[in-house]
């Protein structure tokens, strides 16, 4: 590391005798003609007796070269800094044992020297003007204080440890936002949650986790009533009316929670990973890549039927939704949208707007959006030739896990949007407006809405919150 050391000219007039009666050559140094003091000399390292240089110093000179504080290396040690800044002797007494000395203990800690200021070159920075030496201080960085303010939760936080109270630029809360509140955690699964669902009439929020279990959980004081254990993975949870439709490998269960009638619906092949159903039909996205419907009578107990089976996907279904028009859409792993005509059972259109997994649909108004995890969210709008085109592309810094919808208080529609950062981003439509964000320990899987103002989020570590919006 070069230092660079203040410099006076060469001495005139009055100053010049002065400078010569002080001794331009003291220590027998009288051939000096560059009027230049050894800079070897100010380091206590010149081997040299006569030397070309003068080893005195002016006033002002000796001023520049003493430092109040010693220079800040990180990791150097006290003594080498000392022998690093010591300055030269005043006679030329005792010289070359003086020098000796110091010369021995450079060579001894120049390595640590070197790597010290390798190690801190990042980390300080060198002021070149001397007399400022002594505002040269040490940064120590907090341990988990970021470089720049991060809108996340503060770990430390979750674990109770953190010391930075308010000073601390992480969250210290769960949510971001106005007019709504986090109202209770359910905790029963041991992993992921699938699915949510609110069957009619149940007064039970029903949940399906990747544990194997359905839990139906009481509306009014949140606790688990029932643990129905199925020995399998719960891929989706759907309901329509009284009846509750989960998603299983190679098939779908059905129960009518009024009657407690008790269906198996088989056909499918591999793990169902979406369901929807509408106008007593019922769709199953199957990991395969093929759709199939069935036929039923949501009020009576009649047994379902199996009307139709879509094949087009190339890979697994992620997410069905029914818009507007007789029209079902799907999402895939195959990066792209399908719309079927539901009542003739015809693909009518595919869309390749994203260039990554479709993960989730929803329908708002005459408008379909998509969120994939390539980042976007994607608007799509009917054309005057009845295509959809995307309209609008909103971009995530994260991959989009969930997508659902509903109004506030204010009757704005408003947009949640789960990401793979373990956080839920609120929107107002139709601008994007930011209305807050939800926070959780794991990546949530799973967004229900429910009545009154409430809505749900499941995560990955199989808790289940509760939140609802506050009127004013």
């Amino acid at each position: 590391m070069e230092i660079k050391t203040a410099r006076r000219g060469p001495p005139q007039g009055k100053e010049s005798s002065v400078f010569d009666r002080l001794g331009a050559g003291r220590g027998g140094h009288l051939n000096n003609s560059s009027n230049k003091i050894c800079k070897f000399w100010l380091s206590g390292r010149c081997l040299k007796n006569p030397c070309r240089f003068a080893h005195s110093e002016t006033p002002d000179v000796a001023t520049i070269h003493r430092p109040r504080h010693t220079p800040y290396y990180p990791h150097s040690s006290n003594a080498l800094v000392s022998n690093t800044w010591r300055r030269g002797p005043r006679n030329s007494q005792n010289v070359q044992e003086s020098l000796k000395s110091d010369l021995e203990d450079i060579k001894k800690k120049l390595p640590e020297l070197a790597e010290s200021v390798s190690e801190g070159s990042s980390e300080c920075s060198v002021v070149e003007n001397h007399s400022n030496l002594e505002n040269v201080v040490e940064e120590k960085p907090l341990e988990h204080v970021p470089k720049k303010t991060a809108e996340m939760v503060c770990e430390f936080w979750v674990q109770g440890t953190c010391v930075y109270g308010d000073q601390c630029p992480y969250l210290h809360s769960w949510f971001r936002g106005d007019k709504f509140k986090r109202l209770a955690e359910l905790q029963g699964h041991n992993k992921a949650v699938n699915g949510i669902a609110l069957p009619l009439r149940c007064n039970k929020l029903c949940s399906g986790s990747s544990d194997g279990t359905i839990r139906l959980w009481d509306c009014h004081t949140g606790q688990s009533t029932n643990v129905i254990n199925l020995g399998g993975e719960v891929g989706s949870v759907c309901s329509e009316g009284p009846w509750l439709f989960v998603g299983m490998p190679n098939v779908v269960k059905v129960w009518n929670t009024k009657s407690g009638a008790e269906y198996n619906l088989n056909g499918s092949v591999g793990q169902v990973n979406a369901l929807e159903s509408v106008y007593n039909l019922l769709f199953a996205g199957v990991e395969d890549g093929v759709i199939l419907a069935w036929k039923g009578t949501y009020e009576t107990n009649h047994t379902f039927q199996l009307a139709a089976t879509l094949k087009g996907h190339t890979h697994g279904i992620t997410s069905l939704v029914v818009g507007g028009g007789n029209r079902l859409y799907s999402g895939s792993k195959d990066h792209t949208i399908r719309v079927w005509d539901h009542e003739n059972w015809q693909c009518i259109m595919t869309l390749n707007g994203h260039d990554d997994v479709v993960k989730s649909l929803m329908c708002w108004d005459k408008y379909l959006f998509s969120g994939s995890l390539d980042c976007t969210i994607k608007v799509w709008a009917s054309t005057d030739d009845g295509n959809l085109e995307v309209i609008y592309s909103h971009s995530e810094e994260q991959g989009i896990l969930a997508l659902t919808g509903m109004t506030d208080p204010d009757i704005k529609p408003i947009l949640y949007c789960s990401c793979s950062n373990k956080s839920v981003h609120l929107y107002e439509l139709p601008t994007f407006t930011d209305r807050g964000r939800l926070f959780a320990k794991q990546e949530v899987q799973t967004l229900q809405i429910g009545p009154g103002g409430l809505f749900f989020t499941g995560d990955q570590s199989g808790l289940l919150t509760v939140y609802t919006w506050l009127a004013d």
